[in-house]
């Protein structure tokens, strides 16, 4: 394992949170791609073991993606970015976080390796926690079994987190990442634990809003997992202010008035907007109230941006949102 994680982690630890070097260290493994309910629990398993033994608990996860470096044509879609994926784990109360550069060295190492080489990075290691699939190692011939035989002869105490099941199925990325590109918005956003969310930086456009009585915030979509192409019920806030303004808004290409080759996200508010270009939004995305479509012409899509407007406020009208937060 590169020196790289060891240095991170005795800086995070023990220079910036002021630990001492023999201070117990709780590991969670893994991608961590959405931070979903599933992941959640990982996460809790290493701050119990934390507080039960004065410790302290991190998160060691990677990017890119494996799939980037062993399927470059066909990789998966990440639900989180790097800076999306720091701010949820940010949230979870841990002592440190460690994004390991996925590289061909790192893939190479022996699963029989594994443990042996993460405590030589750091000695005070006393536990690590993955889910009970989690695989590692050169070919991923590691599993969770096989990490806790390691744990056994090093003294790491190994825990494998069940998986947590909704419905029928396995609460996995791979599912949410399904739902979100299937408009499946309501039942992703129960998977995450949280409502599914993009940040964006606020450009001019052509003002074509302004020329059908729907003047919108022109977000490029920095994502690399594109939703549903279609219209849904959001609310906006400044990334450093926090305020949410309830609004609607079209994810897409724009067929009816300017055919694009990259979507754009494009929210109207339901009140006065007080941002401009240049400002960092945050956009929660609550509901999918329909599929973007080709209107015949500017008339038509007037007539239906209005019903979408009073769709995306009778959702906010009987939500929590509605109910509880966002602009009075």
């Amino acid at each position: 394992m590169n020196t790289k994680m060891g240095r991170t982690l005795q800086y995070e630890t023990l220079k910036s949170a002021n630990y001492a070097a023999d201070c117990p260290v709780h590991l969670a493994i893994g991608m961590f791609d959405g931070l979903h309910r599933g992941h959640q629990l990982v996460i809790e398993s290493a701050k119990k073991a934390a507080s039960a033994s004065g410790g302290v608990c991190g998160a060691l996860t990677f990017w890119p993606h494996p799939s980037r470096l062993f399927r470059p044509d066909d990789p998966a879609r990440m639900i989180l970015n790097p800076e999306l994926k720091r701010l949820e784990l940010a949230k979870l109360g841990l002592d440190f976080i460690v994004e390991e550069p996925f590289t061909r060295e790192f893939a190479a190492i022996e699963a029989a390796q594994f443990l042996a080489h993460l405590k030589s990075e750091v000695p005070s290691l006393s536990s690590v926690h993955a889910g009970e699939n989690w695989r590692f190692g050169k070919g991923r011939t590691g599993d969770m079994t096989e990490l806790q035989r390691q744990g056994e002869t090093t003294g790491v105490d190994v825990n494998a987190v069940p998986c947590l099941d909704s419905g029928s199925e396995r609460v996995s990325s791979t599912r949410i990442r399904n739902l979100l590109t299937t408009g499946n918005l309501c039942e992703a956003n129960e998977l995450l634990g949280y409502h599914y969310y993009s940040i964006g930086t606020v450009t001019q456009g052509k003002r074509m809003g302004r020329t059908i009585d729907a003047p919108t915030l022109n977000l490029p979509f920095e994502g690399d997992l594109k939703p549903a192409y279609g219209v849904y019920a959001v609310s906006v806030s400044d990334v450093s202010l926090g305020h949410e303004y309830k609004a609607v808004a079209n994810f897409g290409l724009r067929p009816t008035v300017e055919m694009t080759n990259k979507p754009l996200l494009e929210a109207y508010l339901l009140e006065k907007c007080p941002f401009d270009y240049g400002h960092r939004l945050k956009v929660v995305w609550h509901a999918f109230l329909r599929q973007e479509q080709k209107f015949a012409g500017v008339d038509e899509l007037k007539r239906q941006i209005a019903k979408d407007v009073e769709e995306a406020k009778a959702f906010f009208g009987r939500s929590d949102l509605g109910r509880e937060g966002g602009a009075s």
